[in-house]
C-alpha cells in the first residue's frame, strides 16, 4: 500500500501567504468603504441612534378684561414618560445585562425607582412599578405635572425619565364670562366655542423644538451640541368686558331667573359707542369643567337665540315716524282698545275704552294700537328700511360663533297682518345684542355703532393694540334721537308701564317689553318674553342695559320682572364707572293732549 504523498513546503507557504493577502484584502476593502466611500452615511446612522428630538410647546395666549384681568390663561405643565428599556439601570453599579427580563440586579433597579418617584408624582407603588416595567421604549407615566413636581423628578436622574412641556387652559373667574370666552377640549387647546374660537387665531402660538444627544441610559451627553428653537406663545387678547360688572350682571340674571320660574335670560351692557361692558346668560356653565352642563347652556344664549322684541321694538316704529315728520310727541289720538286691520283684530296689553294720548302717551303706556295707528302712515318699504338701518336681520359684526343674524323678512313678503305687527315688535326677530344696539343707536344721537368686545391684542409691556374702529351708520338725526329719548322717560314716570327701573338721582329713559313667545317646539306661541331696555342718564347717554327674560312663569309683564333688574345694574354701573348725574331736570313730556 502506498503511503500519501507530502506537499512541497514552499509551495504550502505560498499558498497561505496568498491566502492571508486575500484576508487582509478583504478587511482593508471593507475599512476603505467605511472610512472613506460611507463614512458620512455611517456616522449620520450613529448619530441618528444616539439623538432625540423633543417638541416645545408653545403657551395659549390669554383672554383679559378690559383691566387685563385674566378671564382664560394656560399655566405650564408637563407630561412624564419613560423608556422602559434602561429605567432598571437607576443606582446599579456594575449595570444589569438589560431591562425588562427576570433578571433579579434589573428588578431590584427598577424597585429603586419606584420607591423614589411614587411619593413625588402621588401614584401607589404597585401602579408605578407596572408603568415602568417592560421593553417599550415609550410609555407615559403621569400627564399635566407641575413644573416645581418635574424639576423634584428630574434632580431623581432616572435614566429613560423624560418630560415633554404642555400647558392646561385655566379660567380663573370659573363661570364669569363663560358664554363670552368659551371653552377648549379635553386636550387643552383646541377650541370648541366662543372667543376661545373666535380668536383661535391670536390665541395659538408656533411650537418649537429642542434636539439633543443621549448615551445608552436616556441621558443628555453633556457635551453634545444642542440645537433648540424656541416656542413662540400665543397672543394675549384684551376685551372690553369688565369682570367686577359680569359677575354682577350674571349674580342679578341668576337670581332673577331663579325667582321668575323663567327658562332662560341675558342682560347686555353697552356703552353708546358700542363697546360690551357685560354679556350675561342663564343658565351658564363653568368651562373649567363642561361635562357637567347642559349642551344647551354652553351657547351664548344673547347672540344665539332670536326671539320677537315686542313693545321695545316700538322705539323704531316712533324714530320712523318722528324722522318722517307724521308725528310730534304732542300728536293728539284716540286710541281705543282694539283695531281692526286686514283680517285680524289686534288689542292693547288689556281692553279699555277709548283713551285720548298724545304719541308721547301712546309710547308711555305702550299701546299696540296707538303704535298701529302711527305706523300705518309709513310705507312698508320705508318702514324695512329703517328695521334694516337699526341692525335688524343684520350681522352685528361681532362674528361670534353661533351668533344669529335674527329675522326681518323683506317688505314685500309680509302678510297683511305682519304689515302691523311689525310696528309693535312681532313679526321680527332679534337677539338680545340686537335689540340692545337700538337703544344704543337713540343713545348715540342716531349713529348705530356695531358692538365691540374684543379691544385688542395686548402687547407684552401690557399696552394695547387697539383694533381698527368701525364706522357708523347714520339711522336718525340727532334731534330725532333726543325727542325718542326724552318720551321714553315717560317709559318710567309713575304714569308709565316701568317705575320700577327709575333711577333716584339720575334721568331715567328705557322701554318695556311683554311679547309673546314662538316656541319651535310646538310651531306656535306659549309664554311670554319679558325685557326692559333703558339708557342713563337720559339727557346724555353713557350706558345701555337691555335684560330679557324667556317665559318666566311667576309673572310675565317687563316693567315689573326686568325693570328691577335693570334699575340694580345699572345703578351699579353707573357708579362703578364713576358716571355722575347731568344735574337737569327732565322736560315735562304731555302723554294727553292739552296736558301742561
Amino acid at each position: 500500500m502506498a503511503l500519501p504523498r507530502l506537499g512541497h513546503p514552499h509551495r504550502r507557504a505560498r499558498v497561505l501567504f496568498i491566502g492571508v493577502c486575500i484576508v487582509l484584502s478583504l478587511f482593508a476593502a471593507q475599512l476603505l468603504r467605511l472610512q472613506a466611500l460611507d463614512a458620512s452615511a455611517m456616522a449620520a446612522e450613529a448619530l441618528g441612534s444616539r439623538q432625540i428630538t423633543h417638541t416645545l410647546k408653545a403657551m395659549r395666549g390669554d383672554i383679559l378684561d378690559r383691566s387685563g384681568v385674566p378671564l382664560a390663561t394656560s399655566v405650564e405643565r408637563y407630561d412624564i414618560s419613560v423608556d422602559q428599556r434602561v429605567v432598571c439601570l437607576y443606582e446599579q453599579k456594575p449595570a444589569p445585562s438589560g431591562c425588562g427580563g427576570t433578571d433579579p440586579q434589573a428588578a431590584a433597579g427598577v424597585e429603586r425607582a419606584v420607591l423614589a418617584l411614587a411619593p413625588v408624582l402621588g401614584l401607589d407603588a404597585a401602579t408605578l412599578r407596572e408603568k415602568l416595567t417592560g421593553t417599550r421604549g415609550f410609555a407615559y407615566v403621569k400627564k399635566g405635572v407641575e413644573p416645581e413636581v418635574w424639576r423634584t423628578v428630574s434632580a431623581l436622574d432616572i435614566p429613560g425619565i423624560l418630560a415633554t412641556r404642555t400647558s392646561d387652559r385655566l379660567y380663573p373667574a370659573g363661570s364669569v364670562g363663560a358664554s363670552v370666552v368659551g371653552f377648549v377640549g379635553a386636550d387643552n387647546v383646541t377650541p370648541r366655542g366662543g372667543l376661545e374660537l373666535r380668536l383661535n387665531t391670536q390665541l395659538t402660538g408656533t411650537d418649537g423644538s429642542v434636539t439633543y444627544q443621549r448615551d445608552p441610559s436616556g441621558r443628555q451627553i453633556a457635551t453634545s451640541e444642542v440645537d433648540r428653537v424656541p416656542a413662540v406663545d400665543g397672543q394675549d387678547v384684551r376685551l372690553t368686558l369688565d369682570r367686577d360688572l359680569q359677575w354682577q350682571a350674571e349674580q342679578l340674571l341668576d337670581a332673577k331667573v331663579a325667582e321668575s320660574g323663567a327658562l332662560s335670560g341675558t342682560l347686555v351692557v353697552m356703552k353708546r359707542d358700542g363697546e360690551i361692558l357685560a354679556l350675561a346668560n342663564a343658565p351658564s356653565f363653568d368651562p373649567n369643567d363642561t361635562s357637567r352642563s347642559a349642551m344647551k347652556n354652553l351657547a351664548n344664549r344673547a347672540l344665539s337665540d332670536v326671539y320677537e322684541p315686542g313693545s321695545t321694538g316700538k322705539v323704531m316704529t316712533f324714530a320712523a315716524a318722528l324722522e318722517e315728520g307724521v308725528i310730534t310727541p304732542s300728536t293728539p289720538m284716540t286710541v281705543k282698545g282694539h283695531i281692526k286691520r286686514s283680517t285680524k283684530v289686534f288689542h292693547d296689553s288689556h281692553d279699555h275704552p277709548p283713551e285720548r294720548l298724545t304719541a308721547a302717551g301712546v309710547l308711555a303706556k305702550s299701546s299696540n294700537v296707538g303704535t298701529i295707528m302711527i305706523g300705518e302712515k309709513i310705507a312698508p318699504k320705508t318702514m324695512h328700511d329703517y328695521l334694516t338701518h337699526f341692525g335688524i336681520g343684520q350681522p352685528s359684526g361681532l362674528n361670534f360663533p353661533g351668533e344669529s343674524r335674527g329675522i326681518l323678512a323683506p317688505a314685500k313678503d309680509w302678510s297683511g297682518s305682519q304689515r302691523y305687527t311689525v310696528l309693535f315688535g312681532q313679526g321680527l326677530s332679534v337677539n338680545a345684542v340686537q335689540a340692545a344696539g337700538v337703544f344704543q343707536t337713540i343713545a348715540n344721537d342716531g349713529v348705530r355703532m356695531p358692538p365691540r368686545l374684543i379691544e385688542g391684542v395686548q402687547r407684552p409691556d401690557g399696552s394695547v393694540d387697539e383694533a381698527a374702529p368701525a364706522s357708523g351708520v347714520r339711522v336718525v338725526s340727532a334731534a330725532t334721537a333726543a325727542t325718542v329719548r326724552q318720551m321714553l322717560e315717560g317709559v318710567v314716570s309713575a304714569d308709565g308701564t316701568a317705575p320700577e327701573a327709575k333711577i333716584p338721582g339720575y334721568r331715567v329713559a328705557g322701554k318695556t317689553g311683554t311679547a309673546q313667545r314662538f316656541d319651535p317646539g310646538c310651531g306656535c306661541y306659549r309664554g311670554y318674553t319679558a325685557s326692559f331696555i333703558g339708557m342713563a342718564p337720559a339727557d346724555h347717554p353713557q350706558l345701555i342695559v337691555a335684560v330679557t327674560l324667556q317665559r318666566p312663569v311667576n309673572g310675565h309683564y317687563g316693567g315689573s320682572l326686568a325693570g328691577p333688574v335693570f334699575k340694580q345694574i345699572m345703578s351699579y354701573a353707573l357708579q362703578k364707572l364713576q358716571i355722575p348725574p347731568t344735574g337737569s331736570k327732565a322736560p315735562r313730556i304731555s302723554l294727553v293732549p292739552g296736558d301742561r
